[in-house]
């Protein structure tokens, strides 16, 4: 029997999280201005790719992650342009993007493929890293992982404490209302697709710069836009739910490496796909919890009153849907 280390395997949690939660607050920051962007998987993949050969090339790591950046603001922009501007379907666009992109990454990146670049290394934080188990878990990482956990607080903040993450909010609950009180909807939602289409960028970044260092394919990044995308309805358009999920994700593929060691008789490619259906086990019960039936049976056991808030969360009201100004 393999010994496992909690401290290490939650440490690692925490790291190989960063990515998934980058991305899924990249698109709650966008749907919740009521824009779905389906280009996630393609755009993360060619972000890292993007990130590694302009931190190849220059040896510069600060500019791969703004390559990653800006790729994946850039491909966000083209589906606000179709969808907000032109009035085109936001699944149809973002879904093509999604494949065109992943192509395009494996095309442009063929020359960089398993070549050696650099790589974030780790920062421990002075004093809090050698707090007994806490400090390994959450302060021996690299800034990658830290700007992640930083910006969960930034994200919740903004959407709920501040006038703009009002004005996001309203546009993306009613863009007739808001266009009376004039908030030009389109603009607000053009705006914010650009912001999570750059942490969707530096979600790509941060696999192929940190996660898991370099490029090739597979690259290690395939499907980590589908559950991003997923987390956004796991957390109920919330970004402390959505980064909850997205550590509970790590959390089930980390299991899942360590059952593949307590299990050799099970093929490996079990455990490598078990979170996949495991999340989607997840969203159906959320699916169930928003029934009336079961909130009204629910309710009456405290157990079941505290789930539902846990589960609770509704999509913005004008989500996927265009708006045009009278």
């Amino acid at each position: 029997m393999i010994e496992i280390n909690p401290v290490l395997m939650l440490a690692g949690v925490v790291a190989g999280a960063a990515p998934i939660v980058l991305a899924a607050l990249g698109e709650t920051v966008t749907e919740k201005g009521g824009l779905i962007n389906l280009s996630l998987d393609g755009a993360i993949l060619l972000s890292a790719m993007a990130a590694f050969a302009i931190a190849y090339e220059t040896e510069s790591l600060l500019l791969g992650f703004a390559a990653g950046a800006a790729v994946g603001a850039l491909v966000a922009a083209v589906v606000g342009v179709f969808s907000i501007h032109l009035g085109q379907s936001q699944v149809a666009v973002g879904f093509v993007l999604t494949l065109m992109t992943r192509d395009l990454a494996y095309f442009l990146g063929n020359p960089y493929s398993r070549l050696r670049g650099p790589q974030v290394a780790p920062l421990p934080i002075p004093f809090l890293s050698d707090i007994p188990v806490i400090g390994p878990v959450l302060f021996r990482h690299n800034l990658v992982v830290y700007a992640s956990m930083i910006l969960i607080v930034l994200a919740a903040w903004y959407l709920y404490r501040t006038e703009a993450g009002l004005r996001l909010r309203a546009v993306g609950e009613h863009p007739g209302a808001a266009w009376a009180r004039g908030i030009d909807p389109r603009r607000v939602q053009m705006i914010h697709a650009l912001i999570g289409g750059m942490l969707v960028g530096l979600a790509g970044a941060a696999f192929s710069l940190a996660v898991k260092p370099g490029w090739g394919r597979p690259q290690g990044a395939e499907g980590t836009g589908w559950i991003a995308l997923a987390l956004v309805i796991f957390g109920g358009w919330n970004p402390i739910k959505a980064a909850a999920g997205a550590y509970l994700f790590s959390l089930l593929q980390v299991m899942g490496i360590h059952l593949q060691g307590w299990l050799p008789s099970v093929p490996a490619q079990v455990f490598q796909v078990a979170p996949f259906p495991l999340m989607i086990f997840t969203l159906l019960f959320m699916h169930l919890a928003q029934k009336e039936s079961v909130r009204r049976m629910a309710g009456e056991r405290p157990l079941g009153r505290a789930l539902l808030r846990l589960f609770s969360g509704a999509a913005p009201s004008a989500l996927g849907k265009p708006y045009r100004p009278a």
